[in-house]
């Protein structure tokens, strides 16, 4: 059973030990991820959709995509406070009433996100305007590997099988340790590893809170 496991998720393991040990080791040893981003403007049409939903399925024909947005954001309007209040501090009537003037008040904003591991385009609308702003960012080898090993724009399906390995690693992890007790004689040494490796972990882990 420990090795029929062990076939179910090597091609998996593959893919998120080299993903992981990129990601752990990036910021580090300043490794590269080639992405490229193209920033745009897009017209909207008239008449312009006039709710999230909609502007989502005109997103979806306007910009070709096989399905849905994978995301979609919608903030509410909030009001955005005066960032020169302070100066009025110590000024006339005139100007402290100014400043206690009401705040400005930032637009509805919508967010959409589509694409997969490869490629990802975000459109960002505020409520009013005449055009959407899309973000597409095209990514390397390395970049697909790493969205592969977060499940951006992935499907459920993916996740869900992504599961089955992190299953697999588990059943891998007792099994590995209950067959090592079975078949070798040694068997203070290998607490003494399991002890330490356990050990080691939860200092370091601890060390961070």
């Amino acid at each position: 059973m420990h090795g029929w496991i062990g076939l179910w998720g090597a091609i998996l393991g593959l893919i998120f030990g080299t993903a992981g040990v990129w990601l752990n080791h990036r910021a580090v040893l300043k490794l590269p991820m080639s992405q490229q981003r193209l920033n745009a403007q897009l017209a909207l049409p008239d008449p312009a959709p006039t709710g999230a939903k909609e502007m989502a399925a005109w997103l979806q024909t306007a910009l070709n995509q096989d399905g849905p947005p994978n995301t979609m954001r919608i903030e509410p309007a909030k009001p955005v406070a005066w960032t020169d209040k302070d100066k009025y501090a110590a000024g006339s009537v005139a100007d402290f009433d100014a400043a206690r003037a009401p705040a400005l008040m930032q637009p509805e904003r919508w967010v959409f996100g589509f694409g997969g591991p490869h490629e990802a385009i975000q459109a960002e609308y505020w409520r009013g305007n005449r055009s959407v702003g899309i973000t597409t960012t095209s990514n390397g080898f390395v970049a697909t590997l790493a969205n592969l090993h977060k499940g951006v724009g992935m499907p459920v399906a993916w996740i869900l099988l992504v599961d089955t390995l992190a299953g697999s690693l588990i059943f891998l992890s007792i099994s590995g340790v209950a067959l090592w007790m079975l078949t070798h004689r040694r068997r203070r040494v290998g607490l003494v590893i399991f002890g330490t490796s356990v050990a080691l972990t939860l200092g370091l882990i601890f060390a961070q809170f």
